[in-house]
């Protein structure tokens, strides 16, 4: 189970990054943010971005309202995993158009997280739990 304000904290972090990506075209700025996405999969608690919420922010706050569960936030990352290697690959190999669309959709998932608490990667996971557990 997993603090919400982690993930949240790190859609915030990934939003910064994606929008760095998108201003310098930087293919290995989103291998880089794909890096991050990886880690995270494994584990939510293990990822870079999780580790400085837990360090420096997570003390400054008082204890958590709810838990939610860690799965959702794995397979979350894995959606923002393809999507910042699709942009790593359009910045880097071309077609031009492909880095900055993958980057720029990767961002407005990251966004509405960080700032509305709307994981769309969570939310397709729930779907497809709903949609392929048997009755």
């Amino acid at each position: 189970m997993l603090d919400p304000r982690g993930p949240r904290f790190a859609a915030a972090v990934t939003s910064v990054v994606l929008v760095a990506v998108l201003l310098t075209g930087s293919g290995w700025l989103a291998l880089g943010q794909a890096a991050v996405f990886a880690l995270t999969a494994a584990d939510p608690r293990r990822g870079p971005y999780g580790l400085l919420f837990r360090a420096f922010v997570a003390p400054r706050l008082g204890p958590p309202a709810e838990l939610e569960p860690a799965a959702p936030v794995r397979f979350a990352q894995l959606v923002g995993l393809v999507f910042s290697l699709v942009a790593a690959v359009g910045y880097l190999f071309g077609p031009t158009a492909v880095g900055p669309i993958a980057a720029g959709t990767a961002l407005a998932a990251a966004f509405l997280n960080a700032t509305f608490g709307l994981c769309l990667g969570c939310e397709a996971y729930l779907t497809v739990r709903r949609l392929t557990t048997p009755r």
